[in-house]
């Protein structure tokens, strides 16, 4: 806690003035999707502990403290309070914009929003972020915020721990006295699903939901201690638990700072944060204390209870001073259907009892500025390179916030998975994990950043491939165009599973959740498997060789059984005229562009995997054969079918003259993993060139970015379509990539420009979307796709 100076911002961070709204940001375009509205900032706490966010108003409005579940309100009591004296006159300020809308802290003054005059700016560049406050005060005051997240860090990574520092600095000519204050309310035991066997059903729009009814408010039993060991001081908010076994939603919360000897510590560890917040409010406003009151009855039925610390102290003329404060938590449990249950990463390391919040807490106040340290050496490189625009860096970093709020999972270590398991949801509308064809683009980030947790992805893919699940289900996207649905036999053996799983039944055990499609019938996902376990061998040093071996047999098992679509013999599986594959509302007949071209690359990447494993995998030899007659008999079918002169047709029976914007995918990839082009490369480029002409600069003038697919004079085939007219983000930046890669990068950076520019302008920022609409909507907001941005990073630093 030394006398520092203001640390340096970074010019790439996203800004917004605190508390100044949108004028029109985007609304969702379905009415079934979430759409919580774009006060959104960036979120809090380590993958799979559980996370919350702070929007650029101030307030605490994010609570994915339940691993895949969602909880968007803002809880008022959860707040940052200042004092500020100058000896003459005082005030005192909630440090948000908003006030309660339910009439609760009546006597609390709110901070006010920038508006004509500023009040302040919230900075971000995941994993940090900052609020400068102007205007209002007198001291300069910032409050940066972070959590200890940086590259291949497996540890801290996954710490439930939120670290606010805190900077004043008086430029005036007199003494000012101060006062920070952090309130919070004790919601142990609100994070559950209050449904034990929720029943799943269809939504509007095909997809299988089920009702998640969490435990707000429902504190009985809860209560609040003081907490004083050596240097530390803070609240601890725990529960009486009557249950021998912990549960999930048990554990504790905890704030916690430093003594000082410049500073007064105050603390109350019983108030009501649903009344007017007098007991709190009358001292801190008038002089900056609190009552340092201690009580540690329960809460009783109905009753809530919050805890206050407060931090008061004098700065001379000149003075600076940093101090920091500490938000804690600790849940173990994450509980799946009832009675599934998994420890989460962080117990490795504090254990699995839910009494150690104070500790996680105390390891923070020790850590913190290393943990600073941890980031800025990660991210500096990356910050100061001047051959990449700042709007670029900034998403960048930004678009990894769905690593920490994407419903994220990591469980604890065991023998076979020695760093546990790890999943990130497709979205928070299409609630299961890992979906393998989104992430073919939107794995980039964790591939290049956290390997391990990659790898631990793909194995658990490897395992499911093999495995079979005979319920019958119904097919929701019949249901969405009123026609019968065929039942569809969940899980194929050989089949590669659509996704690992949902948060209300058995991730990484019981998957392929999402019924929208019968994915066992699509044609790209077995090729995304092969071309992802290829990518992560040759992106992580090339010489994991047990990684290979672990999904060899899978990989043998899911190209035997994707080839068995192929119907006519040609060497390509055909697709059947239903959305069979990741653009699942767009029909496709016979030998496509985008699958066909997957199964292609594919076949390349098995045969090099083939090569390497020849000594150590009985078969490799044999299949390498196989493979290689695949290739040599689909290839050349592959161009004669599609290939129209000027750019890949969208499939070889449909007659559409669509141009597809992802149509060359398969090339990319094959490129990108130094395997043989599968086109020709001027034909690659003349598709290219013709994509973003006409999906890309004739939509809109090139306004939003690339839609998915429209005719080369830039008109919709049809008006009223959905996929082809929606850009989607994670595309885009894919497509971006495959600009840079053929040398086309001015074209890249305008391309991912325009798809930045319309999320952070417009208030998608930190809930980044699959699709946006030229006409102003959005579609499944927290898309795991869009962290394609660093699939554009890594071709540029490759291309150098």
């Amino acid at each position: 806690m030394s006398n520092t100076p203001f640390s340096v911002i970074p010019s790439c961070v996203w800004s917004r003035p605190i508390g100044l709204g949108w004028d029109n940001p985007y609304t969702v375009r379905y009415a079934s999707n979430i759409d919580d509205g774009p006060w959104h900032g960036m979120p809090l706490g380590g993958f799979g502990a559980g996370c919350i966010g702070r929007s650029s108003r101030g307030d605490f409005n994010l609570w994915h403290i339940d691993g895949g579940e969602h909880v968007f309100k803002n809880i008022p009591a959860c707040q940052f309070s200042l004092f500020e004296s100058d000896g003459s006159s005082s005030k005192a300020y909630a440090l948000c914009t908003q006030a309660p809308e339910d009439g609760s802290l009546s006597t609390w003054q709110w901070y006010p929003a920038s508006g004509e005059g500023k009040t302040g700016n919230y900075h971000a560049l995941y994993p940090q972020s900052w609020f400068v406050y102007e205007g209002v005060f007198q001291a300069q005051l910032k409050c940066k915020q972070f959590s200890p997240i940086w590259a291949n860090n497996y540890k801290e990574t996954s710490y439930p721990v939120a670290v606010f520092v805190w900077t004043a600095q008086n430029n005036t000519n007199a003494p000012i006295t101060l006062s920070i204050m952090l309130t919070w309310q004790n919601m142990v035991g609100w994070f559950t699903n209050g449904l034990k066997s929720p029943e799943v059903r269809v939504r509007d729009d095909g997809s299988p939901v089920y009702e998640y009814r969490s435990r707000l408010n429902e504190s009985q039993g809860n209560f609040n201690q003081l907490v004083e060991k050596g240097e530390s001081i803070g609240c601890l908010m725990s529960r009486a638990n009557s249950s021998e076994s912990l549960q999930e939603g048990d554990g504790q919360w905890c704030i916690a700072t430093q003594k000082h000897p410049k500073v007064e510590a105050y603390y109350n560890t019983r108030w009501n944060p649903i009344g007017t917040g007098e007991e709190i409010w009358q001292s801190f406003a008038q002089n900056g204390s609190l009552p340092n009151s201690t009580d540690e009855t329960p809460a009783t039925e109905g009753e809530q209870l919050g805890v206050a610390l407060a931090l008061k102290f004098t700065l001379q003329p000149g003075e600076i001073l940093t101090l920091p404060f500490v938000l804690a938590w600790d849940f173990p449990v994450t509980e799946f259907a009832e009675g599934i249950t998994y420890y989460r990463r962080y117990t490795d390391f504090f254990g699995t009892h839910g009494n150690n919040a104070w500790a996680i807490a105390s390891a923070a106040l020790v850590e913190y500025e290393t943990w600073q340290a941890q980031i800025h050496a990660w991210q500096t490189p990356i910050v100061e390179r001047q051959d990449l625009p700042d709007w670029f860096k900034m998403a960048l970093f930004n678009e990894l916030y769905d690593l920490t709020s994407g419903g994220t999972l990591w469980s604890a270590a065991s023998k076979s998975d020695p760093i546990g398991q790890f999943a990130v949801l497709e979205c928070l509308d299409y609630r299961w994990y890992e979906s393998l064809d989104v992430r073919l683009y939107g794995s980039f980030a964790l591939v290049m950043l956290f390997p391990e947790l990659e790898k631990a992805v793909m194995r658990a893919f490897a395992r499911a491939i093999p495995k079979s699940d005979s319920t019958p289900r119904v097919i929701g996207y019949y249901y969405t165009i009123g026609a019968e649905s065929p039942m569809a036999v969940r899980k194929v053996q050989g089949a590669t599973p659509h996704d690992l799983g949902a948060p209300n039944e058995h991730v990484w055990e019981k998957t392929n959740y999402t019924s929208y499609q019968d994915c066992n019938l699509w044609k790209d996902l077995g090729s995304d498997f092969v071309l992802q376990v290829y990518r992560d061998f040759l992106l992580t040093g090339a010489n994991d060789l047990e990684f290979l071996a672990d999904c060899w047999n899978a990989i043998v098992q899911t190209l035997d059984y994707l080839k068995t679509f192929d119907k006519d013999g040609d060497g390509i599986p055909e697709n059947s005229g239903a959305p069979d594959q990741t653009f699942d509302d767009w029909r496709l007949q016979g030998v496509s562009a985008y699958c066909g071209g997957l199964w292609l690359a594919a076949l390349e990447a098995a045969i090099a995997i083939c090569n390497i494993l020849a000594d150590t995998q009985d078969n490799a030899v044999a299949q390498k054969s196989i493979y290689e007659a695949w290739l040599a008999q689909s290839r050349p079918v592959y161009q004669e079918k599609l290939w129209n002169g000027q750019y890949y047709r969208l499939d070889s029976q449909s007659s559409s003259d669509v141009v597809m914007a992802d149509q060359l995918c398969g090339q990319f990839y094959a490129r990108l993993l130094g395997l043989p082009n599968i086109v020709p490369p001027d034909c690659a480029a003349s598709a290219l060139k013709t994509v973003y002409e006409a999906c890309f600069l004739k939509f809109h003038n090139g306004q939003f970015g690339a839609a998915n697919g429209l005719r080369p004079d830039g008109s919709p085939e049809n008006p009223k379509a959905t996929h082809p007219l929606e850009v989607w983000t994670g595309i885009n930046f894919g497509l971006a990539a495959f600009l840079v890669q053929m040398d086309m990068r001015d074209e890249a950076f305008q391309l991912t420009q325009a798809v930045v520019s319309q999320i952070y302008n417009n208030g998608l920022q930190f809930r980044t979307p699959e699709a946006i609409t030229a006409v102003g909507t959005f579609r499944a907001c927290v898309y795991l796709r869009a962290m394609a941005i660093w699939a554009v990073y890594l071709t540029v630093t490759s291309d150098q």
